[in-house]
């Protein structure tokens, strides 16, 4: 081999993994509240959605199929609450992680969440936007 030749010492480059960034579904009311939330997970690298209510969050849910929701329980339509039912009686969504970020800081609220099997409960006014972005990034490592 011609040491003087670089291109005669080639050397064979290992293709690095694609990674497939994590899909997220944000149901959210509050657009200012959501566009800070949006800008925050896709500098993040997560690949994000957002509606508006919890009817488009159940019809979203199943065709986008999220590795995680944040999820609002005041909304529109279809309370966050009634989302997380139908959710967990559904079977292509039924093992969903569901983050719930809302300003209801009641225990009953909470103890309701969490008897809908919920990954995390975070009350909106108790938490920094770094905080819940923590959140997320543990329970999808």
């Amino acid at each position: 081999m011609d040491q003087s030749n670089p291109q005669a010492q080639h050397t064979q480059q290992v293709p690095s993994p694609k990674i497939i960034p994590k899909k997220i579904l944000m149901v959210e009311d509050d657009d200012d509240l959501a566009n800070v939330y949006l800008m925050r997970l896709k500098a993040e690298g997560f690949d994000i959605k957002r509606v508006a209510n919890g009817e488009d969050a159940l019809a979203v849910a199943t065709e986008y199929r999220p590795d995680l929701i944040i999820l609002d329980i005041m909304m529109p339509i279809i309370n966050g609450f009634d989302v997380l039912d139908i959710l967990r009686n559904t079977p292509e969504t039924s093992n969903m992680k569901v983050v719930v970020l809302t300003a209801l800081s009641q225990k009953s609220d909470r103890d309701k969440a969490e008897s809908l099997y919920v990954s995390g409960y975070l009350v909106k006014s108790e938490v920094s936007l770094n905080e819940v972005i923590e959140s997320i990034k543990r329970l999808l490592s």
